[in-house]
């Protein structure tokens, strides 16, 4: 039996972009499996889940594409976040070089994504502490110049504001009221067809 969107079901697309191995897959298995592996495999142009949650009264679908943050993959980008309504642009607390690139990312959705697109700055990996290299001073600077919705650090392995995150960037997109369209067949049949990456990365 083929399950449906109720009519009194919104449905939201949400896009992970970031370095490789900062986490985003992750977060993303946290949050929609609540599970974790220290050794998660790189994702192979995007990967893409699904979970239900609720809003208020509102019961929402999201369908969260985890892209890929290799170099080579990049030129894909643009087609993962088309028709996103948020956006999570994820670096990792440990390693400062990720933060700057995180210019980047948002540079190509102020170019190529939706007008009004809610973006979430997140640091991942809050858990390593006596690793960490990014203060919360110089994140939540970046985050102010990058005109963010908002900044958040999370931890994938202890699910520290996992749940948070999604719930308030979803809360926040469907405030902005962006039309979402998350029928993309096109990139789920190119995800499909994409060969299977056997490198590993510890997340």
């Amino acid at each position: 039996m083929q399950t449906s969107i109720s009519l009194m079901e919104s449905s939201l697309k949400i896009v992970l972009l970031g370095d490789s191995a900062v986490g985003k897959s992750s977060i993303t298995i946290r949050f929609v499996e609540d599970l974790f592996d220290t050794y998660q495999p790189s994702t192979v142009g995007a990967a893409f889940l699904t979970k239900k949650i609720k809003i208020g009264d509102k019961d929402v679908l999201l369908e969260i594409w985890d892209t890929a943050g290799q170099e080579r993959y990049r030129s894909l980008a643009p087609m993962y976040y088309r028709n996103a309504a948020a956006a999570i642009v994820m670096f990792d607390l440990t390693n400062p070089n990720s933060l700057a690139a995180a210019s980047t990312w948002l540079e190509e959705l102020s170019q190529k994504g939706e007008e009004g697109l809610s973006i979430a700055l997140v640091g991942n990996k809050s858990d390593l502490k006596d690793q960490i290299k990014v203060t919360n001073a110089e994140a939540l600077e970046f985050h102010e110049k990058s005109n963010t919705s908002f900044y958040m650090e999370t931890s994938a392995k202890s699910g520290v504001n996992v749940k948070e995150l999604f719930e308030r960037l979803t809360a926040e997109a469907l405030e902005n009221n962006i039309k979402s369209d998350t029928n993309d067949t096109s990139v789920i049949e190119l995800i499909s067809g994409l060969e299977s990456d056997n490198k590993r990365k510890c997340c």
